[in-house]
């Protein structure tokens, strides 16, 4: 009999080291995953941008995608990772995904050798911590990618750099610090909700843009005398609409990566699929809403636009107003919350156009206001509901209070640095290029290659003033 006592308990011992390998596997395949989805983003981000450029800017926008998304990477890396985990307003002992305080993770992650190296690269301990920085270093980038569409056809290369490292290095990632961690102030004092980023990433990057805008100034030709707005409209539309419906594509990892799976290195949500908050959420959810989600808010721009690209911009918008309370919400919720923002989405668009803002492609309106507006309808749909992980009555509820304080914040952690830095670069010369070269085409003065040579760079023709 206690033989066989015995070779019951090996046995059921084997069955759990073989669940616990495999809920390991599942978890690293699953983040690793979202990686190459997210870069679809980039790659949809690409495609529109260049099709939203005139003929003589092509490659300079393509260029600057590329760009944005390399120096993420390493920014990130070095710095940008360290604030998530390590700044001093959440709690710096929090547990990292290695299991150790977050600030002992976030200096291991950063600079990686001696006896930090245990947590890092080629590490049989902990294989999930790099492709969850690889997730979250995709965020980075996808930041600065919303940032440059706004801006395109006018500003130099070196200081789109220096503010999508800003961006995308720091300021996105003080937000997440706050609103996007389970110690983070805005959730543990105001029960801030953001499961999907709308107001952390969205918005952050949005009025980043907006403080960049302003001292950037308009396209030439944009504006007439009188204030009236001229159309200038991109070279390629099909390419445009192509890289709005790839960026949908991209979304869905993305949002994956929103999902915190039951895995070795961060063991302590529990055994069921977690919101970064630890409050439950199941990938049923996701797929309902993001379909309603991407449905209503096309529906909703072509009931008031019938144009392509405010059709699939109203995509964005669609699930950008949803992604807050994806988590929550019920299909016909969603639906409902993504039509009316594909309703408002020109609107706003116009308005801000009204006010002498260039934004080239709507990138503030798309994902700034919309991002807020998604946020702050959570406090009334999403009400009452934990905020964080545990029982009722012993953590902080999600509330219209709440998400305005989360929704101010956010605001004030893009607009504030993008207008600052800009106009430090501004006031340095290395903002905006010379009207020369504007009026050229940045393609022709720098980059040393031609989008379509056998039609010529100056192809289209600027709209006078």
């Amino acid at each position: 009999m206690e033989e066989q006592i015995a070779e019951l308990t090996a046995q059921i011992a084997a069955l759990q080291g073989s669940g616990q390998t495999t809920n390991r596997m599942f978890a690293e395949t699953f983040y690793y995953l979202t990686i190459p989805l997210m870069i679809i983003i980039h790659v949809g981000f690409l495609a529109y941008e260049m099709g939203a450029s005139r003929l003589k800017n092509v490659l300079s926008s393509g260029v600057k995608n590329l760009l944005a998304f390399a120096f993420m990477i390493p920014t990130f890396y070095f710095f940008g990772w360290w604030v998530y985990w390590g700044f001093p307003t959440g709690l710096p002992g929090a547990p990292g995904p290695a299991g150790i305080s977050g600030v002992e993770y976030a200096n291991a992650i950063a600079w990686g050798w001696g006896e930090s190296a245990q947590y890092m690269g080629p590490n049989v301990a902990d294989q999930a911590s790099g492709v969850f920085f690889g997730a979250f270093a995709l965020f980075a980038a996808t930041t600065a990618s919303i940032m440059s569409g706004a801006v395109i056809e006018r500003i130099q290369t070196v200081g789109f750099i220096i503010l999508a490292v800003v961006l995308g290095s720091f300021a996105w990632v003080v937000a997440a610090a706050w609103g996007w961690h389970a110690d983070g102030w805005l959730v543990t004092q105001f029960g801030v909700h953001d499961f999907g980023a709308a107001g952390l990433v969205h918005a952050v990057a949005g009025f980043f843009a907006l403080g960049v805008l302003i001292n950037l100034g308009p396209r030439i030709g944009k504006f007439n005398k009188d204030g009236s707005a001229n159309h200038i409209p991109g070279h390629n539309m099909p390419l445009t609409v192509t890289g709005l419906m790839l960026i949908i594509v991209g979304f869905w990892g993305f949002l994956m990566a929103c999902v915190i799976v039951p895995g070795e290195a961060w063991s302590w949500f529990g055994d069921k699929p977690a919101t970064i908050y630890g409050t439950p959420v199941t990938l049923s959810a996701l797929s309902f809403n993001i379909l309603m989600a991407i449905s209503g808010g096309i529906i909703g721009a072509w009931l008031f636009t019938r144009d392509p690209f405010w059709m699939m911009s109203g995509a964005l918008a669609g699930i950008i107003s949803t992604a807050s309370g994806l988590d929550i919400y019920f299909p016909a919720i969603a639906f409902i919350i993504a039509f009316s923002a594909g309703v408002i989405l020109k609107p706003c668009a116009d308005w801000l156009e009204r006010r002498g803002i260039d934004d080239a492609v709507g990138a503030v309106t798309v994902h700034g206001t919309i991002g807020l507006y998604g946020l702050i309808l959570l406090g009334i749909f999403g009400a009452g509901y934990p905020s964080l992980q545990g029982a009722a009555g012993e953590v902080p509820t999600i509330s219209l209070m709440g998400q305005i304080v989360g929704a101010v914040v956010f605001f004030l952690l893009g607009f504030v640095p993008g207008y600052v830095i800009s106009f430090i670069l501004k006031m340095f010369g290395m903002l905006r290029i010379r009207e020369g070269a504007e009026r050229a085409g940045m393609d022709l003065v720098k980059v040393p290659a031609a989008g379509y040579p056998e039609w010529g760079v100056d192809a289209p023709v600027t709209p006078a003033e």
